[in-house]
């Protein structure tokens, strides 16, 4: 399980391959499902406030019998129920039932309040108190990074985003933005292209590289996105699919496999550009018809 560590830029490292507890909800299951995720080798729990299951996260964690340095524990200031960011890490650590996290972000830029600067200023007392060893960010682009940037006293150690081949170049300016600066990019939602939009060009690679190395489609895409230098935030219920993408970390790529399916990616967003421009003509031109029709029936003379 060839995974690794980063190594951020405040000198602390991260696991390069987090089980995300987004989709999971909440109650029993949830720290079932944690549970399972860690007793097949993961050791890097991605949460957040919004998930609504960080008590059920942190119950599991407690009774995996790992040491507090032995798991790494992401969560996010989410703005639930209106909270201020010096509430809401106060409520994730009694949550979770630790006294720190290894990494506190900012969910999204609309929660950075009044503004970005003041709120990334309390983020850098959080660890400053020792309250998160790293802090960063999630879903910043370029334009937010650059404002952080500006500002900040301590550089976000991360920038958690939405990554997968069909995206790839949409997203890429940010990727190549956290690298100029030291920032680490996370990547959630990597398996998209088999599990919401199978059948796409992205297929064809997929499935000729795992043919070649022995592999499942999604050890590839997981694969792919290690060789792009981010750290992957995955997620399953099922024990066996958290053993294969454990093991996709060892898979080795070539560059032509990355070049195949960043093209394949490429196409694909292409495409899916097109059939919304098509949709939005079609129900544009269908408004224009019923206009016509309700004009021609009143006597409105639009020519």
């Amino acid at each position: 399980m060839a995974w690794g560590e980063i190594k951020l830029n405040d000198g602390n490292s991260i696991p390069s391959v987090a089980f995300g507890t987004w989709t999971l909800g909440g109650g029993a299951q949830a720290t079932d499902y944690v549970d399972q995720a860690i007793s097949v080798g993961f050791s890097h729990i991605d949460t957040a406030q919004a998930y609504r299951n960080e008590a059920e996260a942190g119950k599991a964690i407690r009774e995996s019998g790992l040491k507090r340095e032995e798991i790494f524990i992401t969560t996010k200031f989410s703005g639930r129920d209106g909270l201020d960011i010096e509430t809401s890490i106060q409520n994730s650590l009694k949550y979770l039932g630790v006294e720190y996290v290894d990494l506190y972000l900012i969910h999204h830029p609309r929660l950075a309040t009044p503004d970005i600067p003041t709120a990334w200023a309390k983020l850098e007392k959080i660890k400053q108190d020792g309250l998160a060893k790293s802090i960063g960010v999630s879903n910043f682009g370029v334009r937010d990074l650059q404002i952080l940037v500006n500002s900040a006293k301590i550089r976000p150690a991360a920038n958690q985003i939405l990554l997968h081949p069909y995206v790839h170049a949409q997203q890429l300016p940010i990727v190549e933005f956290g690298k100029a600066h030291g920032i680490v990019s996370e990547a959630y939602s990597v398996l998209i292209p088999l599990t919401h939009q199978k059948g796409g060009p992205v297929d064809k690679p997929l499935n000729a590289i795992a043919s070649r190395l022995n592999a499942k489609p999604e050890q590839v895409l997981l694969a792919w996105a290690k060789a792009k230098g981010v750290v992957v935030v995955t997620s399953s219920t099922k024990k066996e699919r958290l053993e294969g993408y454990l093991d996709a970390g060892d898979l080795e790529l070539t560059t032509a496999d990355v070049a195949a399916i960043d093209a394949a990616g490429a196409k694909g967003a292409r495409q899916q550009t097109v059939r919304a421009f098509v949709k939005r003509a079609a129900v544009a031109g269908l408004a224009a018809a019923v206009a016509f029709g309700v004009c021609g029936y009143l006597g409105i003379d639009l020519i």
